[in-house]
This record gives structure tokens, C-alpha cells and sequence, in this order.
């Protein structure tokens, strides 16, 4: 039998992660003296120095300190899980689930997750997140978000993935636009014409990537990071735009009239992803929204 107890070990995590005795003890809602102790006695049952705590300084990890700090957080995270499976014998979800979705993403994908998922397992405390990329893989590194919605550009290594659909960017023009009559549009034809750059990256990287493939300079007069304002401005025939999403309706915000065109030369789809720190073991509730995620029969555009 274990001498530690899990209290413990969650006070020696809450200290861990703030970086002081007294903001763990804020945190946790108890006295400075009984997180000190708390940790102190751990040190006297693993017979090892956990931390180095200095005044005005705060405590830093030695390396069997970061080596139990590791174990703990996981023997936590699968202590609560234990907890919220039992009180249904494990016949039933619950608990909390966070899901990031790219903001040009979370219009088309997440109201279909949220809808299903949660009439599927209604006591699943499930919240959305939207955010740049970048923002959304350091709240996955940071334990924020359990998965994450994204394209399958400027990702890092080491992430659990699975594929919910393929998209290909399009030219999207002003239905009066010279080039709105042809059934396909050039990039180098475009080049040249004023352009409503969706500066929002990976989207924007991948937009100018396409443009230095063929050789071409886009004539970028606008900038947004927004993807109704980008659509809003190349239907008032302020430019064009090169977009991945396709929503359902061929109009702006304002009602105005858009033309949606595939490009030539045909360029590489893109993948839909759901991610995960590879490093990190799903909870059942992570593991079902892939599993439901996977399951939806998406269009081109969600």
C-alpha cells in the first residue's frame, strides 16, 4: 500500500505549477504550512529532494523532482477519471471535455461536434475554444484543450492525429470580377488584381505559397483576419480572395453576390485534423469525440 496519498501529491502539482508555496496555497484554498508539509512529507516518504525552495524566489524542480511531477500529474488525471467512471459503473460519459477549433473552421465544424455529441452524452461537460493555430497548440502543450481542430499545415511533431475531410483552396471573386465568367481561375491571372489577403496564418502561409509555386506576386491590398470581413470586402469588388472554407450560401454578410472558382493550377487538398499531444493518454471522453468526429460525414466544406 501506497504511504503517499493523492492529496499530497495534487499540493505538490498545485506548487509545481504555480511556483510558489504561498500561490499553491492561494490556488488550493489552504493555510502556506499545510502545502509545505504536504510536500515535505513526500520528500521523507521518496527519500529524495523534490524541490529547491528559496525566499523571494520561489521553488525549482530538481530532476526527481520534474521525473514524480510527470508521474503525478498523469496518476491524477487517471484518479479523477476512475471517480467520474464509477459513478456510472462506466457505462456512461461524463465529466469535462475542451475541443479548440481554427477560427475559419469553428463556423461549419464545431456546430455539428457540439449538437451531436452532446445529445450523445449529455452529462459530458463539453466546451469550444476558437483561436488562431498557434494559439490553439500552445493551449494543447499547456493541458488547456483536450483536442484541437485544425488544418494539417505548420504543425509540430509529436501529435496524435486523425483525418475528418479533404478541402482545396479556391479563388473567391466579386460576381461582377472579369474572371468570375471562367470555370476555372488562373493564378497568374490573379496575380496582378488587387487582393484581400485572410491574414491568419497557417492560412495566410498557405495563400502566398500558392503564389510562389507558380512564380507569381500577389498585388495584396487588403488584410484581415477575419473570414466574414475578408468574404464582406471582395463582395463590395474591393479584391479577390483565396479561401479554403466553403460555406453554404454563394453571398457576403451584407448579401452581396460571390463567386466561388477552383484554381489552376490544381493545388494540394488540405487535411482536416483532429489533434492531441502525443505524449498525453486521451480520456474516454477525448477518445469518443475522435471516435464521433471521425464518424460525421463532412462535405468539402464541413
Amino acid at each position: 500500500m501506497a504511504r503517499y496519498t493523492l492529496r499530497q501529491l495534487a499540493h505538490f502539482v498545485a506548487v509545481a505549477d504555480t511556483g510558489t508555496i504561498s500561490a499553491a496555497a492561494l490556488k488550493l484554498h489552504l493555510s502556506q504550512g499545510a502545502v509545505s508539509a504536504a510536500v515535505t512529507e513526500l520528500e521523507r516518504i521518496f527519500k529524495v529532494q523534490l524541490m529547491v525552495r528559496r525566499k523571494a524566489h520561489g521553488v525549482t524542480l530538481t530532476p526527481a523532482g520534474k521525473h514524480l511531477y510527470a508521474r503525478a500529474v498523469l496518476l491524477l488525471s487517471d484518479a479523477e477519471e476512475l471517480e467520474l467512471s464509477a459513478a456510472s459503473g462506466g457505462t456512461e460519459l461524463a465529466g469535462p471535455l475542451v475541443i479548440g477549433c481554427y477560427l475559419t473552421l469553428a463556423p461549419t465544424v464545431l456546430p455539428p461536434l457540439l449538437d451531436g455529441f452532446t445529445a450523445a452524452h449529455p452529462k459530458v461537460r463539453l466546451e469550444s475554444v476558437e483561436g488562431t493555430q498557434n494559439g490553439l497548440l500552445d493551449r494543447l502543450s499547456d493541458g488547456e484543450l483536450d483536442l484541437a481542430v485544425v488544418y494539417d499545415t505548420d504543425l509540430p511533431p509529436a501529435l496524435g492525429a486523425v483525418e475528418l475531410y479533404k478541402t482545396s483552396a479556391y479563388a473567391l471573386l466579386p460576381a461582377a470580377h472579369r474572371l468570375a465568367a471562367q470555370s476555372e481561375v488562373s493564378l497568374h491571372d490573379l496575380a496582378p488584381e488587387p487582393m484581400v489577403l485572410l491574414d491568419a496564418p497557417p492560412s495566410s502561409h498557405h495563400s502566398l505559397s500558392l503564389f510562389e509555386r507558380v512564380g507569381a506576386e500577389p498585388n495584396i491590398r487588403y488584410r484581415t483576419t477575419d473570414f466574414e470581413v475578408t468574404r464582406s470586402l471582395v463582395g463590395r469588388g474591393l479584391g479577390y480572395s483565396l479561401l479554403v472554407q466553403h460555406p453554404a450560401v454563394d453571398t457576403s454578410y451584407e448579401g452581396r453576390a460571390l463567386v466561388a472558382r477552383p484554381l489552376t493550377p490544381a493545388v494540394r487538398p488540405l487535411s482536416v485534423q483532429i489533434i492531441w499531444p502525443q505524449a498525453v493518454r486521451l480520456t474516454d471522453r477525448a477518445q469518443a469525440m475522435v471516435e464521433y468526429a471521425s464518424g460525421l460525414p463532412w462535405g468539402a466544406g464541413g
